[in-house]
């Protein structure tokens, strides 16, 4: 296929009102691809699912963490307030503080904890970045080794290109070591490099790949590095997302899967057989997102409530539910 096709449809009332097209792949333990519709092979920039990747990078890299900081450090969290602590317990192990995040000043991602931030007296930070926590483990990797993570002479950059001493330069040492985790992950090289919203370069890769990863990681043995992040994700969710969010939901209900969700809609998902799925949705609307992953769980046979559940996102007309957005019957039938 060239092109992407309708996974998901946007029903009110009866009536089709709209779709959401995207692409999607499942692989097989051995990474060929056993299932796929749209495009599955053209490079794309898998955002935040990039995540457990970059941890890996980090943890050959000699990153000593492990459990929730671990989860932490491969999350796109929500801001709560054991997120928070925890970004300050992994920068206070390497003698450092929040000052020395980079990441983009924001509120809290979730409602509630922003409410209840604001309230606080506080305003957009960086800690409250939902990236604060990989930004925390790449500063404490970059202290491991003794690299510079800081350039003093070009702090910011208005056009993304950093100093070549600050941690979130693609030429930076840890910035390699990351790209060459995502590419023996994926099995296939990066494509292209560009700036993620947090700062921090993004790798284009294969839907394919991204799978793969996730199959690889989520069926890795014990003891190995990449067990190390899956198993990491799977005992702290919340701390891999947040305490109210799908893809904690999803982790706590399906026993060896691992996920981890990303910006324009991207998603991916191993499980422990080493099957790995990946989801794009082209308009970049995070509804359709869950819906999709959990109609590829059915198809793959795995069901249970909250993937029920989570197969349709209700839509409501004068307070009450009148329709859903719903996996498209010629894709998941």
């Amino acid at each position: 296929m060239t092109e992407p096709v309708i996974l998901a449809d946007v029903v009110r009332s009866g009536f089709a009102e709209g779709h959401h097209r995207g692409s999607v792949v499942v692989t097989n333990a051995d990474g060929s691809v056993e299932w796929s519709a749209g495009v599955v092979d053209q490079p794309m920039f898998p955002r935040s699912s990039n995540k457990p990747m970059q941890a890996l990078g980090m943890l050959r890299s000699g990153l000593d963490l492990d459990g929730e900081l671990l989860a932490l450090a491969g999350a796109s969290h929500s801001g709560e307030g054991f997120h928070l602590d925890g970004v300050r317990r992994i920068l206070a192990g390497v003698d450092l503080d929040e000052s020395a995040l980079r990441t983009p000043a924001a509120y809290p991602l979730d409602d509630t904890a922003r409410d209840e931030w604001v309230r606080a007296g506080h305003g957009k930070e960086r800690i409250t970045m939902n990236c604060s926590g990989k930004h925390a483990a790449m500063i404490a990797t970059c202290t491991a080794n003794d690299w510079p993570f800081h350039d003093p002479e070009r702090e910011e950059s208005p056009d993304g290109v950093w100093g070549p001493n600050d941690y979130r330069s693609p030429g930076h040492p840890l910035q390699q070591a990351i790209r060459t985790a995502v590419e023996d992950s994926a099995g296939e090289k990066v494509s292209y490099v560009a700036v993620d919203g947090c700062g921090a370069p993004i790798l284009a890769i294969s839907l394919a790949g991204l799978a793969r990863s996730f199959g690889l990681f989520a069926s890795a043995a014990a003891g190995t590095l990449e067990a190390r992040v899956a198993d990491a994700f799977r005992a702290f969710p919340e701390y891999a997302s947040g305490s109210t969010r799908d893809e904690a939901e999803l982790m706590w209900a399906v026993p060896g899967l691992f996920c981890k969700a990303g910006a324009e809609s991207v998603y991916a998902a191993g499980l422990a057989d080493g099957r790995g799925i990946a989801v794009k949705i082209e308009d970049g609307t995070p509804r359709a997102r869950a819906v999709v992953m959990a109609a590829v769980l059915r198809k793959l046979g795995v069901d249970n409530d909250v993937i029920e559940q989570q197969a349709r996102f209700p839509l409501f007309g004068g307070g009450i539910e009148v329709g859903a957005v719903q996996p498209h019957a010629g894709v998941f039938a």
